[in-house]
């Protein structure tokens, strides 16, 4: 049985190439072939999404939040939206201190009675469930800061089962293939 899919990605700090590949790649995969079926930036690149997406020809349901690096954009800082059935706490993750600990935003997650909490910044994919609350940072999709390279990733949402959340590299000669973290 398949979900609903939302492609989550961050970083791209001026590769407008990188996105450029995860959009192809996504391309392949919309209905009614497969179900990705929205887009979530975790910010750091909203001037690089509008580019890629004009380019390829990657139009989608966006969610979008501002990054540190996203300047002259009104967009904001926090969303919170639903897909699939899930309530989505989404941020870049400067505002919340999670270099040190990932408590602030998990509190605001939980405030925001969040099923999953999306944040970017740090560059380094990250998988975990504290609390009952998915926290997911796709990684960078151009200036990776971990051993595994440049990532995004992709949130399955199959009724009555907890999400499924999957991590893609970008590789030599922009092949992508699935990744553990």
């Amino acid at each position: 049985m398949t979900g609903k899919k939302l492609l989550v990605f961050s970083d791209s700090h001026g590769s407008v190439n990188a996105l450029k590949t995860v959009f192809n790649w996504a391309k392949e995969r919309l209905p009614p072939d497969d179900t990705i079926c929205a887009a979530a930036c975790c910010g750091d690149g909203l001037s690089d999404l509008q580019k890629a997406a004009r380019e390829t020809g990657f139009y989608s349901d966006w969610k979008l939040v501002c990054g540190n690096n996203d300047y002259g954009y009104q967009t904001p800082d926090v969303i919170i939206f639903d897909f699939a059935d899930r309530c989505f706490f989404m941020c870049h993750g400067h505002r919340f201190g999670i270099y040190g600990d990932h408590q602030a935003l998990l509190t605001a997650a939980k405030t925001s009675e969040a099923d999953v909490a999306l944040f970017g910044h740090t560059h380094v994919p990250f998988y975990q469930n504290i609390d009952g609350i998915l926290l997911v940072n796709p990684g960078s999709v151009s200036r990776p800061r971990s051993r595994i390279g440049a990532t995004f990733s992709v949130i399955e949402c199959i009724e009555d089962e907890p999400p499924i959340v999957r991590f893609y590299g970008i590789g030599i000669n922009e092949v992508i293939r699935e990744v553990e973290i």
